[in-house]
């Protein structure tokens, strides 16, 4: 029981029990604790007051932090309703290792900024395969070469691809305030999912518990002093942006789509997602806008041709660059250096230069969104 009380107490310590206010640990919720076979187990008691949010909610933030504890064997929750209600035992999930980890924090959490960190970029798209990741990470780096400094943060928790693009692996460190140090590639300070969970290990998490992971990524990393923030979104219109809008300052978004009309179709809906949450949309980038022939450097438009600036003129935003759709783009994407770093002086480099300055110049010239568009959801017991 002691022992597993070590990885329980402050486990459940750091989530907050939304009706006494007090810790999960302090408001004894946690019993019957104990470690057969290799399985930390453990009941949890809910009273009526209890939503079924609540208790998913402190259920998943508490395996998310013994994960981050250290503990990497099977956890065995049995969440059990005082007064007669419905009980919802947990299914068994698998723990990752990951120390110096994620360790989600129960509890609403209000809209704050980052610290350290002055603008907060998104770069976002309404579907995958666009090319968002590449874009991000040439942003990111692209904006650092103008003097500025600049961190990146991959906010794709299912798919993370920053530590591939950006040859950067391994976990990070937490300092003695038990922030987490980022690690560093190219000169930028990198933040992912990716370095907590093993290369070929999936991440199977239901909602809540990304949303809690993400909450920790934002609020629980110690950057340096930063001018600008990239983060990398998920694509789509789901928990991981809307947890973005609601927790902090986002100063403005960048969408990523192709010229081809099914992509469009999906950034539009991004773009008016980031629009009803005031987030300030600086612009569009039509990536893959032509495919340039590796062999005689002829261009052709596979897949459509000037969608993404037709797009930005009908919603009165800028067109923030155009990128080919280039084999050299990929390699270098695989091979860990951007193509802003492979090849410095290409035309490619100055595409993705431009648009980094594209988007500092917009930056400057707004005054951060500390937009709260959302409503704070308040429980009461009536």
């Amino acid at each position: 029981m002691e022992e597993a009380n070590s990885f329980l107490e402050p486990a459940s310590t750091r989530v907050r029990d939304p009706l006494s206010g007090r810790s999960v640990w302090l408001a004894g919720m946690v019993k019957d604790a104990r470690i057969e076979s290799e399985s930390l187990k453990y009941t949890l008691e809910f009273k009526p007051g209890h939503s079924p949010q609540d208790r998913q909610g402190i259920q998943a933030a508490i395996q998310v932090n013994l994960e981050g504890l250290g503990w990497s064997g099977e956890v065995v929750c049995n969440a059990r309703l005082l007064k007669g209600g419905p009980t919802n035992p947990a299914e068994p999930v698998r723990g990752m290792a990951s120390r110096g980890g994620v360790q989600p924090h129960g509890g609403p959490i209000e809209k704050k900024d980052i610290e350290g960190v002055t603008h907060i970029v998104a770069v976002a798209s309404g579907k995958g395969g666009v090319g968002k990741s590449t874009i991000a990470t040439n942003l990111a780096i692209g904006l650092s070469k103008t003097g500025l400094r600049v961190g990146l943060m991959d906010a794709d928790i299912y798919g993370p691809s920053v530590p591939t693009m950006m040859n950067v692996h391994g976990r990070p460190l937490a300092n003695k305030e038990k922030k987490i140090i980022p690690l560093e590639a190219y000169g930028i300070p990198c933040m992912s999912m990716g370095f907590l969970v093993p290369d070929k290990e999936a991440v199977i998490w239901r909602g809540p518990m990304v949303t809690q992971a993400l909450e920790q990524l934002l609020n629980d990393t110690r950057w340096k002093e930063l001018d600008y923030l990239v983060i990398d979104l998920p694509p789509g219109t789901g928990d991981t942006q809307l947890t973005l809008a609601q927790k902090v300052p986002v100063s403005g978004a960048a969408i990523v789509t192709t010229p081809q009309d099914i992509a469009l179709l999906d950034a539009r809906k991004a773009l008016k997602m980031f629009e009803k949450v005031e987030i300030p949309v600086l612009g569009v980038i039509e990536n893959m806008s032509t495919h340039v022939c590796s062999s005689c450097g002829h261009e052709e438009a596979i897949f459509g041709e000037g969608g993404g600036e037709q797009m930005a003129e009908e919603y009165g935003v800028e067109t923030l660059g155009r990128i080919p759709l280039d084999i050299r783009i990929r390699e270098d994407a695989d091979s860990g250096r951007p193509t802003v770093v492979a090849d410095p002086d290409g035309a490619i480099t100055m595409n993705y230069r431009s648009i980094a300055r594209h988007v500092a110049g917009q930056l400057a010239a707004r005054r951060r969104s500390y937009s709260d568009v959302f409503p704070s959801i308040v429980i009461q017991n009536t």
